[in-house]
């Protein structure tokens, strides 16, 4: 009989089902509140850590996680021995909290519906409010390249990178360590501060070496649901040109499948931004919008998949 905590793990598949079911059925309302709360708590972290030393960042960053995912693992192991049921029912609400892809993915529903309904000024609205960032001198062209951008990303950061540290780790311990390594990396190395460039530098590192894998695994599993052949000709050719290499492997893999060009300075743009070119094929469209959703519902099908053959094969081992 497997492990409760080995990757082959039925536990582990179920509650990853019962888990995107939930999330898609009933999205987690007071997510601005958990997000407040560890906005606070990583500011705390901050302000009594920063000494512009490196060592400090990392100090803070193994106070900031290390304790939660203990924590969560002496839960899980304690909840499994008073019953199997409380361990995945543990493992549930840890990923409804960590995954959360439908809390940006009504941006995505909306910007589509504004589209279709021609108000190309209410798309920008929406997307200018989902990236932080005005967007109102962009094309329609660029709008549909840059939400098919950000819905990428987002399924990655929110779904498909959670779902693979939560698989190989014990427990719930890769839902957290993930997500919170996620959110340091946010609030300490992406803010371009220089007060916190010596700080957050550990944060930045080590979030780069936990996406390496999970961002190559959702390449693979772009390219088998689709054009896998331009899906790893992009991957190849494209993905090392974009800034964050993670995040161009799963564009440029995506693009490939969809055959989309997506990248590329904004043409309305006074000061074009360096963006290089992802993917092959055709214009972005309406229509690719569509596309998009397909691709990842299809890419997350296979993973569930292919860890559902793992459970069935270790079981019967």
């Amino acid at each position: 009989m497997p492990s409760p905590t080995s990757p082959a793990s039925p536990m582990s598949l179920i509650s990853l089902i019962i888990a995107l079911l939930l999330e898609q059925w009933r999205p987690l309302a007071d997510r601005k509140s958990l997000v407040s709360q560890a906005e606070n708590f990583a500011d705390f972290l901050q302000q009594h850590f920063n000494a512009g030393e490196r060592s400090h960042g990392m100090i803070a960053w193994v106070l900031g996680v290390v304790p939660a995912m203990l924590l969560a693992l002496a839960a899980y192991y304690l909840l499994y021995r008073l019953s199997p049921l409380l361990a995945v029912a543990f493992n549930v609400l840890i990923l409804y909290v960590t995954m959360g892809f439908r809390h940006v993915s009504h941006y995505f529903t909306d910007i589509h519906w504004a589209l279709k309904s021609g108000d190309l000024d209410e798309a920008r609205a929406i997307l200018g409010e989902w990236r932080g960032a005005s967007c109102e001198r962009l094309n329609a062209e660029e709008v549909i390249r840059l939400t098919i951008e950000e819905a990428l990303i987002a399924s990655y950061r929110h779904v498909f990178a959670v779902v693979f540290w939560f698989v190989l780790l014990p427990g719930p311990v890769g839902a957290i360590l993930y997500r919170l390594s996620s959110f340091l990396h946010q609030r300490w190395a992406e803010r371009g501060e220089a007060e916190l460039a010596a700080f957050g530098d550990f944060a930045g590192r080590l979030f780069r070496l936990l996406d390496w894998a999970p961002a190559r695994v959702t390449g693979i599993a772009f390219a088998i649901v689709g054009d896998f052949e331009d899906a790893a000709y992009c991957w190849r050719a494209q993905a090392a040109k974009w800034p964050d290499r993670s995040l161009g492997v799963v564009l440029a893999s995506g693009a490939g499948a969809m055959g989309v060009r997506l990248g590329m300075p904004f043409l309305s743009e006074v000061s074009p931004a360096d963006r290089p070119e992802m993917g092959i094929g055709d214009d972005a469209d309406v229509g690719f919008l569509d596309s998009t959703i397909g691709l990842v519902w299809r890419a997350l099908v296979v993973i569930l998949l292919i860890l559902l053959l793992l459970a069935i094969a270790t079981a019967l081992s």
